[in-house]
């Protein structure tokens, strides 16, 4: 399944200029070499966050553990299509990935 482009450009809209890469079947943006949000060919946005909040995120409705090769990748969740569809909800999200992408040593 190819991803959202319709998603991929409202996150383009919210991010302005940050690096794009085609990455797990999606569409990745970068901030300083980090993954901070990737449009998911699965469907809806992987989102990265702090690991210790993982588990208080999965608590919200929309909101799933990103699992990769069979396994729950903590530091990485997925929120559903439904949780996206306001430019609110998909800003909040966005707005999450990026500042902690932010935070990381660059690459």
């Amino acid at each position: 399944m190819a991803y959202d482009e319709d998603l991929a450009n409202r996150v383009r809209e919210l991010v302005g200029g940050a690096e794009e890469r085609r990455m797990f079947g999606g569409l990745a943006f970068m901030v300083g070499g980090n993954m901070a949000v990737c449009v998911s060919g699965q469907g809806g946005l992987m989102v990265r966050v702090p690991a210790e909040d993982t588990d208080a995120l999965l608590a919200r409705k929309h909101v799933e553990p990103m699992v990769m090769a069979g396994r729950e990748t903590r530091g990485w969740i997925r929120v559903g299509t439904e949780g996206l569809t306001t430019t609110r909800q998909l800003r909040s999200w966005v707005e999450r990935g990026t500042h902690y992408a932010a935070g990381l040593p660059a690459k």
